[in-house]
C-alpha cells in the first residue's frame, strides 16, 4: 500500500509544480461570472416551487428510483418525460441518462463498432473524447470549426462513419459552421452527433433546431444542469436510436435510473423554458453589453463568441490564475482554464454571462479587466 500511496504523492506534487493543481472551491458569495446557470434557473424560486408542487401531487413517489430502468427504476412519468423532451426539440425519440458525461459516453462507446470510423473536432468536451476511446473504432480529429480539414478526414472514413461536434464549444463559446459540416456528412454519407449543452437556453430548443436542421442530424444530446438549472441528460434521434441504446449502451444499463425528484425538476424546468423569452432576451443583451464595454484586439485576446461563454486568451497557468484571483478580490467570480483542460499556451479565463447579471455588475467586469490588460501591457 505505501507504494500505492507514494505514487499519490508524486503525482499530485508534479501537478503542483506545473501550476495546474486542482481543489475543490465553495461557493463564494460574488457576483457570478462563473457557472452555465445562464437563465438563472438553479436560482429561480418559482421553479423551485413548481419542483415542490409537482412532487407534492406523486405522494407516492419513492425517494430513490432503487434500480436501473431495467430493473426497478422505470416508470411511466420517466417515459413520458422522455416523449415531451423530444417533441419540444422536434426530434421522434429521447432517451435520459444520469449526466451530459454519462450520454457522451454511452452513445458514443456504444455505436461506433471495429471497422467504423469516429471523426471529433478538435476542440470537443472530455466526455466526447473518453466515448470514442471507449470504442473500438478508427478515430481522427479535425481542425477546429474546419470544414476542409473535416473532408479530409471524411475521405478516409470506412465502415459506418460518425462525425461528432458541438454546437456551443465549452471552453471557447464560439459555434460551428453548421451547415458546410451537415452538407458534407450528407455528402460522405456520415451521421453526425451534436452535443448541445450549451446552446440550449441561449436558443430555446438549440442551435440544429434554430437553424432547421434537426432532420439531418443523426443525434443529439441535450443536458439539463446548464440553462435548465437541473441535472441529466437526454439522447435524442430516432425510434431505433432509443431502442438500440436501451441494449447497447453500458452508462444507461448498469446505473441506478434517475429519482423521481430529478425527474420532476427537469419537467418543470422544461415547462418554464416555454414561458422564458424574457429570460433569453436579458441573456442575449448582457451578451451584446458585455462585447460593448471591452475593446477585444489592443488589451487583449478575446475568442470570438456570440454565445454566453466568453473567453480571454493569458497563455499560462501563472497569467490565468492571476487573472481570475483580481476578479475574486473586486467581487467578481470568474475562475481560470488551465492546461491541461485546454492546450497549453491557450490558457484563459473563462466569462460566463447570465440574464440576471446586472448592468453594475458588466461595468464593474469591463472595467476590471481593462486594468488588467494595462498592468500585463
Amino acid at each position: 500500500m505505501k507504494q500505492a500511496e507514494d505514487f499519490l504523492i508524486f503525482k499530485l506534487a508534479e501537478r503542483q509544480q506545473a501550476g495546474n493543481y486542482r481543489a475543490l472551491k465553495s461557493e463564494s458569495g460574488l457576483a457570478d461570472f462563473c457557472s452555465n446557470d445562464y437563465l438563472g434557473f438553479a436560482r429561480s424560486e418559482a421553479l423551485k416551487q413548481s419542483i415542490a408542487a409537482e412532487t407534492a401531487n406523486h405522494p407516492l413517489s419513492l425517494n430513490g428510483s432503487a434500480g436501473s430502468r431495467l430493473l426497478y427504476g422505470n416508470i411511466q412519468y420517466a417515459e413520458e418525460l422522455e416523449k415531451q423532451i423530444a417533441d419540444w426539440h422536434e426530434s421522434e425519440a429521447g432517451l435520459l441518462f444520469n449526466s451530459g458525461y454519462d450520454a457522451n459516453l454511452g452513445l458514443i462507446s456504444s455505436l461506433a463498432q471495429r471497422g467504423d470510423t469516429l471523426i471529433l473536432d478538435d476542440l470537443v468536451h472530455a466526455s466526447i473524447i473518453d466515448g470514442a476511446r471507449l470504442s473500438y473504432a478508427n478515430r481522427y480529429s479535425f481542425k477546429h470549426n474546419n470544414p476542409e480539414s473535416l473532408e479530409n478526414k471524411l475521405k478516409l472514413a470506412k465502415g459506418n462513419c460518425y462525425v461528432i461536434i458541438e454546437s456551443v464549444y465549452s471552453m471557447d463559446g464560439d459555434t460551428p459552421p453548421l451547415h458546410e459540416i451537415v452538407a458534407l456528412t450528407e455528402k460522405y454519407n456520415a451521421a453526425l452527433i451534436v452535443d448541445e449543452a450549451h446552446a440550449v437556453g441561449l436558443y430555446p430548443k438549440g442551435l440544429v433546431h434554430n437553424l432547421n436542421l434537426q432532420q439531418r442530424v443523426f443525434a443529439r444530446v441535450v443536458t439539463f444542469g446548464k440553462a435548465l438549472g437541473s441535472h441529466g441528460a437526454a439522447v435524442l434521434g430516432s425510434n431505433n436510436l432509443r431502442n438500440y441504446l436501451i441494449n447497447f449502451a453500458r452508462p444507461f444499463i448498469y446505473t441506478t435510473a434517475a429519482p423521481f425528484h430529478q425527474l420532476a425538476a427537469v419537467k418543470m424546468a422544461y415547462g418554464l423554458l416555454e414561458t422564458s423569452a424574457d429570460n433569453m432576451r436579458e441573456l442575449r443583451n448582457n451578451i451584446c453589453l458585455f462585447k460593448d464595454k471591452i475593446k477585444p484586439g489592443k488589451d487583449f485576446t478575446l475568442i470570438e463568441s456570440n454565445s454566453a461563454i466568453q473567453c480571454i486568451l493569458l497563455g499560462s497557468n501563472q497569467l490565468a490564475r492571476q487573472a481570475a484571483n483580481q476578479l475574486q478580490i473586486n467581487g467578481l467570480d470568474v475562475r481560470a482554464i488551465l492546461s491541461p483542460t485546454v492546450a497549453t499556451g491557450t490558457e484563459r479565463i473563462r466569462i460566463c454571462l447570465h440574464s440576471f447579471n446586472t448592468e453594475n455588475e458588466l461595468t464593474l467586469l469591463a472595467d476590471t479587466l481593462k486594468n488588467l490588460a494595462q498592468v500585463h501591457a
